[in-house]
């Protein structure tokens, strides 16, 4: 990456979310391939000591998008796509599931209910995460009878100031692959990604087919 101060956005997720995301990193490929993508994203205060585990919104939008540009940069478009998504899948297991917003719907009440009756409330309590505790304003709603659209609107920490010829954000697609089999029970979803910021859209969207594939 260019040796150039980077443009901070001046929107954040807390330090939570960060560390979670550099932990996901490291059990997939390692210490050394995460601190070479830290050092790829100019991020090397972290290479011997990650964010602190807490809700401080002070972990730039900016920074965020550098980690993503840098698995594409260090494993190619294709090994990049691969690595994000199980970086996002990750990112879900390895904490995001544990915030409030998600408490209830590891009770036995939840686990009774229909899938339909499952997805409708997990859904928007996954977005409501990112709205309620960053930066990053999602929602959710239902498309029709067969799909559900999640949003990342306005802003996205996954692109931010990035340009591309195609929709980049596969960690989030990861991360809602990974939120809905645990909101439904070991089910696993297809998760496609419609619009992108960095390719010049209003927003990102995800397409939710409601429809288990497994």
């Amino acid at each position: 990456m260019a040796t150039t101060e980077r443009q901070k956005s001046g929107f954040y997720y807390p330090n939570k979310f960060a560390r979670i995301a550099m932990e996901a990193m490291e059990e997939i490929m390692g210490r050394n391939g995460l601190n070479t993508i830290l050092r790829m994203a100019r991020l090397e205060q972290f290479t011997d000591t990650l964010p602190p585990d807490n809700l401080d919104k002070i972990f730039d939008f900016s920074d965020f998008t550098a980690l993503n540009i840098a698995l594409e940069e260090m494993f190619g478009p294709r090994g990049g796509r691969a690595m994000a998504l199980r970086a996002g899948r990750k990112l879900f297991a390895g904490g995001l599931r544990s915030f409030g917003a998600l408490a209830g719907v590891g009770d036995l009440a939840f686990k009774v209910l229909p899938l339909s009756a499952k997805l409708k409330v997990g859904v928007p309590a996954m977005a409501n995460i990112f709205t309620q505790f960053s930066d990053q304003i999602s929602n959710a709603y239902d498309d029709g009878p067969d799909r559900i659209i999640y949003t990342m609107e306005k802003r996205c920490a996954l692109c931010w100031n990035r340009t591309a010829d195609r929709a980049v954000c596969f960690m989030g697609q990861g991360l809602l692959m990974e939120g809905l089999k645990w909101v439904s029970g070991g089910r696993e979803f297809k998760v496609d990604m419609s619009t992108c910021i960095a390719k010049g859209d209003d927003m990102s969207r995800f397409i939710i087919y409601k429809e288990p594939v497994t």
